[in-house]
């Protein structure tokens, strides 16, 4: 029974985690909407990456946690985590910019932002 209580607390922590992390993506990605640079990393400029740093990392450590989790709990990695990772890094020249992005995953996630 005990087991049984330790994974039904860590499951509930994991949801929070997971809103927690929502919340503070959707914080990140309304300030790249409204126009700041720097949260998809597109330009590789190093004052917009320390800018946005703690932002990222905390997102990263956030991430690292939940999949923590969920492999204890036997659940798949965390799969926002994973899309907002792979969508950092250079882009071609034909992608749109990072407030554009910013926006359509604001879109995605139903959260029209301040626009």
């Amino acid at each position: 029974m005990a087991k049984a209580d330790r994974l039904a607390r860590l499951d509930e922590h994991r949801a929070e985690l997971e809103t927690d992390y929502a919340a503070a993506l959707v914080a990140a990605l309304r300030i790249t909407a409204s126009g700041k640079w720097g949260l998809f990393d597109h330009n590789r400029d190093r004052s917009m990456r320390a800018a946005v740093a703690p932002t990222v990392d905390h997102l990263n450590e956030l991430g690292e946690e939940i999949d923590g989790a969920r492999t204890r709990l036997g659940m798949p990695p965390f799969e926002l985590h994973q899309e907002f990772v792979a969508s950092r890094g250079p882009v071609g020249p034909e992608a749109v910019g990072e407030p554009k992005q910013a926006q359509a995953w604001l879109d995605r996630l139903g959260d029209a932002g301040d626009k």
